[in-house]
């Protein structure tokens, strides 16, 4: 029997979603909790905390939280690359980084065009080593989640950054790019659009890409679903092609056609969330102050 703290919208929604689950709060104290990444090797999860300029780490073999790393540069989103490494958006630093497993920093991205990137906001790593990332304004928009600042660029785009280290922007059609993450085959590209934080009747919505498997070019970019709830941030996709999507009311998830099918209730603002866990089973939802988790019927893609 399902828990309160799920919503049936559509009897897909079921065979995701385990009986007699409940969704776990494992740490609360933050400001605006965002970005988590899973470690599988250490068996940890990483987050950040933008406004208290700090990551946090939680330990799966205790439960036990510390602080990974203070100040962190207003780190936003976080990301594992193939090679085990952790990767970074920093508002404060305006550049991606990528953390050694040394522990050693290296900037990977911060100007496009001799003009300083916004504040990178999150990013996701393809298979070919490829880093894609979102660059809006929320990290120079006040001093809150970063430093003030005028955008250089003028303009919110999304990037790759190629494995010989280049930069390009792949999309230059957004108001204000938020979360992204590949289908499961990588043929195609989820970006959010959170424009209506700028815009009056601005998107709220998430866009689909098609991917050009030999130049890595987009086409495409129908809005794939529109959020009715607060708005779409962070999200991520399952083995079976769903979207686990942030909203102001919790987790919602999307089936591939972009139907709307089920939700995971949560008590605060959902920024993102990842799968993680032993068997990449568990989902790690950061709500506004909190760390969640939630075990379902569903894995990561990836």
């Amino acid at each position: 029997m399902l828990t309160a703290d799920f919503e049936v919208i559509d009897e897909r929604f079921r065979r995701l979603v385990l009986g007699n689950v409940h969704v776990e709060r494992l740490w609360t104290g933050c400001r605006w909790a965002e970005g988590p990444a899973w470690f599988g090797a250490g068996r940890y999860l990483v987050w950040s905390d933008i406004p208290n300029d700090r990551m946090l780490r939680w330990d799966e073999t205790d439960g036990s939280v510390s602080v990974f790393r203070q100040p962190a540069r207003n780190s936003n989103g976080n990301s594992v690359d193939r090679q085990g490494r952790l990767v970074t958006c920093e508002h404060a630093g305006r550049c991606v980084s990528r953390t050694e497993h040394d522990g050693r920093r290296t900037v990977l991205a911060s100007h496009y065009q001799g003009r300083r990137l916004n504040s990178p906001n999150d990013l996701v790593v393809k298979s070919d080593d490829s880093i894609w990332f979102t660059d809006p304004t929320y990290g120079i928009d006040s001093d809150y989640e970063g430093d003030a600042a005028e955008s250089e660029i003028g303009a919110s785009n999304v990037y790759r950054i190629d494995p010989n280290g280049s930069l390009g922007a792949v999309a230059t059609n957004f108001v204000k790019p938020n979360g992204l993450a590949f289908s499961p085959d990588e043929r195609l590209l989820y970006v959010a659009d959170t424009g209506a934080t700028h815009v009056p009747d601005g998107p709220r919505h998430i866009r689909r890409f098609e991917v050009d498997p030999d130049s890595g070019a987009l086409s495409g970019g129908t809005v794939f679903a529109t959020c009715e709830a607060g708005l779409f941030d962070g999200f991520r996709i399952d083995t079976h092609g769903n979207v686990w999507t942030s909203a102001g009311d919790g987790v919602h998830c999307y089936a591939p056609e972009g139907v709307l099918i089920g939700k995971v209730r949560i008590p605060e603002v959902v920024a993102n969330v990842c799968f993680g866990g032993a068997k990449r089973n568990r989902l790690f939802i950061c709500g506004t102050t909190s760390l969640y988790a939630v075990y379902l019927n569903a894995r990561a893609a990836v």
